[in-house]
């Protein structure tokens, strides 16, 4: 069994074991250089920038990031705003952009704006204070920063630094991605440069119509409060309009249609500038071109859906000799579409695209959704680079093709560089051994061919006792847990290891299985959510006799957190206790995009909303619940969790609340508090499964 105390303080101190790992490759266009980042070991959090030379598969450290900054990081709030959505905890460099040339970087660290000569490595300090995303242009002549919600452009050759577009004002922000964009549509950046180095297409947001919600520290009462621009759902989104600044002083606006979002945004040389936009019930995505002359936009192709239409990353683009590429939903699948004809067959799940030049470096899914591969187009139609089982992470280019690939053999991924598939050099990686290797039992069941994972204790043998069983879910769209990699079931084999028989299940809404799985839960969350985690317990128990349904308990984050509750309100009969971690009580108070996508919008759909709410189930609760929740939390605001347990008072039913202070909606990162969570989380279980088995 594993030692509880090395176990939870290495997975916070080593990040989930992901610390010393390399990551944001940027491959030279002659591909002789690989860029990335990585700390120097597994417990260091300090990302530096390094170079892989692929023709003797040397590395060198390009930038120091403990030299540059041997103490604390000190962010720009903009800049704290951005990791929280990005869910990135690491510090040091944690991005960086490239010129065409591959001569300049351009990086922020604790809000200084530095860049590096690539060839001489000298490094130089341009601004010291509150820059947010740095980006050189492609020709490497001017950098562009965010600093004051205002777009900064410096001249490399004279280093004069001026605001190319910003207005006064807290509620207008020019070149920063709004928080929609950044926590739903997976769009971090708010400003483009163009091929020539010339013109930005640049983002403008007014915030000034959108709800403010207030967050507070109440165990530091003489700290200010943080006002936030939240849109929660039924209420109003930023406004988001885009214009071309010219380095010559210009300016064009962009001709604004008939959309609520701004899903991405692709300049290349391929072709004009493209947009993707949808309007507010999300049932069309559009892409556009612009003309940079004069604002205006071409409609060039439209995706429809009764229900949405989902987004893929990566697109839309253009080939580097002007096709142009999306994803389209046909023949039950995501079809990756090239000059308007599917380049993908029937039963290939496209995910995301990676890069898009001459050829197409794509992910995609085959017949087993627990396992992501990456892939090219060419000339002999579609190619698999990734052929060990697990999941793969791509970069790079269709020709010089960074994977990384996270599998059940080891902890940590194996990182290789392909050039036209075949393996050209190795990137190290230093993760923390966890000393833990999970073993689950994979297996697909019930009517609808649940995917899950069944976690026992290490060493367990038939005939040793009947064990409780513990629900370990997400649960929700957009994420899967049950994926061949074995730290996805670290903490889920220290959980089993503690006595239980754990059981990791993925139901309809998740992604890897096409369009009709993941539209099951059109205005039924709740009910499709939860029944699919109670029909995967019942078909595996009804073959692991060990299995003690007598004794059955639920734990979850976010959405897991919203379905563990979920389940002791509406499954007393199954559930006998749950911790609900940071979970969406009401569906009103969560964001438009998302929230809207699935239950439509709160004045049209009222009944909806009722039917997907924890706080109107409140009365029914017969069952132990826990709920944990983080007072910094400015995703699921304490509110969802203080509501529930206000109702819940209010009916007279029994509960326990734990506020995490400091916290956001990120698990806590102190090793002290992780390992005291989840120690409270399991002794807590424990006695409630106990005393539910009198």
């Amino acid at each position: 069994m594993t030692d509880e105390l090395s176990f939870l303080r290495q997975q916070a101190r080593t990040q989930r074991f992901t610390l010393g790992t390399p990551r944001e490759f940027r491959v030279a266009p002659d591909g002789s250089r690989l860029l990335f980042l990585r700390s120097e070991s597994g417990t260091d959090r300090r990302n530096s920038l390094w170079e892989l030379d692929l023709t003797r598969g040397a590395e060198t450290k390009i930038v120091d990031a403990a030299e540059l900054l041997p103490g604390e990081e000190e962010l720009p709030p903009e800049e704290r705003a951005r990791r929280e959505r990005m869910r990135e905890s690491a510090g040091g460099v944690v991005g960086y952009a490239v010129d065409d040339e591959f001569r300049l970087a351009a990086f922020s660290l604790s809000g200084k704006l530095y860049t590096v000569d690539l060839g001489s490595r000298e490094v130089t300090e341009l601004v010291d204070t509150s820059v947010v995303d740095p980006r050189p242009n492609p020709t490497g002549t001017h950098i562009a920063y965010v600093r004051d919600r205002k777009l900064r452009v410096i001249d490399l050759a004279t280093r004069e630094d001026t605001v190319l577009a910003g207005e006064d004002g807290e509620d207008i922000a020019w070149g920063l991605a709004e928080f929609i964009a950044a926590e739903e549509l997976g769009r971090a950046r708010g400003y483009w440069w163009s091929p020539d180095g010339q013109t930005l297409l640049v983002e403008r947001t007014d915030r000034a119509d959108v709800p403010r919600w207030t967050i507070s520290d109440p165990a530091h009462p003489e700290g200010g409060a943080n006002t936030v621009a939240y849109p929660a759902a039924g209420t109003t989104n930023v406004d988001v309009s885009l214009s071309f600044f010219g380095l010559d002083g210009t300016r064009v606006d962009v001709e604004r249609g008939d959309w609520e979002y701004l899903v991405a945004v692709h300049w290349s040389a391929g072709g004009p500038p493209l947009l993707a936009v949808q309007p507010r019930d999300q049932r069309e995505l559009a892409f556009y071109a612009v003309d940079p002359g004069d604002g205006s936009t071409k409609l060039l192709h439209t995706e429809t859906d009764p229900h949405w239409v989902e987004i893929v990353p990566g697109v839309p683009a253009w080939t580097t000799d002007g096709r142009l590429v999306h994803v389209s939903a046909a023949d039950g699948s995501y079809r990756l579409v090239v000059d308007g004809e599917p380049v993908t067959g029937p039963g290939l799940q496209v995910r995301s695209v990676l890069h898009v030049g001459a050829e197409v470096l794509f992910s995609a899914s085959e017949s087993d959704p627990t396992q992501i591969h990456v892939y090219r187009t060419g000339p002999d139609g579609v190619t698999r680079l990734s052929d060990a089982d697990g999941v793969h992470v791509g970069a790079g280019t269709a020709e010089i093709t960074v994977l990384s690939s996270w599998s059940l053999r080891r902890s940590g991924p194996e990182v290789t560089v392909l050039r036209n598939g075949r393996p050209l050099a190795e990137v190290r990686s230093y993760p923390v051994d966890p000393g833990l290797v999970p073993d689950p039992e994979w297996l697909t069941v019930g009517e609808r061919g649940l995917r899950a994972a069944l976690l026992l204790p290490t060493g367990y043998r038939p005939g040793d006792g009947k064990l409780p069983v513990l629900l370990d879910p997400y649960g929700g769209p957009h994420a899967q847990r049950v994926l061949q990699s074995r730290n996805a079931f670290l903490t889920s084999q220290w959980l089993a290891d503690q006595g239980f028989a754990v059981l990791v299940a993925d139901g309809r809404g998740t992604p890897g299985r096409g369009p009709a799985w993941e539209k099951e839960i059109v205005r039924e969350l709740a009910e499709v959510t939860l029944t699919d985690q109670v029909d995967a317990l019942h078909a595996v128990a009804a073959d692991h006799p060990e299995l003690d349904l007598s004794r059955v308990a639920i734990r979850g984050w976010s959405y897991g957190g919203y379905l563990s509750a979920l389940a002791v309100l509406r499954r007393p009969d199954v559930f006998h206790a749950a911790v609900a971690g940071a979970p969406v009580t009401d569906w009103s108070l969560y964001d438009t995009h998302y929230t809207e996508r699935y239950l439509g919008v709160p004045d049209e759909e009222p009944d909806s909303y009722e039917r997907n709410s924890l706080i109107a189930g409140a009365p029914e609760l017969r069952r132990a619940l826990l709920i944990v929740h983080g007072l910094a939390d400015d995703n699921v605001f304490v509110a969802h969790a203080l509501r529930l347990s206000s109702a819940l008072l209010a009916a007279g039913r029994p509960h326990v609340f734990l506020p995490l202070v400091g916290a956001t909606h990120m698990t806590p990162q102190a090793e002290e508090v992780a390992e005291n969570l989840m120690r409270v989380q399991v002794d807590w279980i424990k006695r409630e499964l106990e005393a539910a088995a009198r």
